[in-house]
């Protein structure tokens, strides 16, 4: 069954994704490698689309994001603007 989102934004974190990202200097494809060795797979592209809040992100993404940028989830959730 398809999702339905009725808000262009498909995600609460792209922002902090991205803020925590560019803060350590790495690359939306260094991140997508360091991602793998956890065994998730976001390619760059949707490195990209999760930080331009166009794709949603799983629980199992959520993790992997938190663990490979070093910060607890809260902070990815922080600050968060709702639609």
């Amino acid at each position: 069954m398809a999702r339905i989102i009725d808000t262009e934004n498909k995600n609460l974190i792209g922002d902090n994704v991205k803020k925590y990202r560019q803060q350590q200097k790495l690359s939306q494809q260094l991140l997508s490698d360091r991602l793998e060795t956890l065994g998730i797979y976001i390619c760059r592209g949707s490195i990209s689309r999760i930080e331009d809040k166009s794709r949603t992100v799983t629980d199992i993404e959520l993790y992997g994001l938190s663990k490979v940028l070093g910060v607890p989830i809260d902070d990815l959730l922080d600050n968060i603007k709702t639609p």
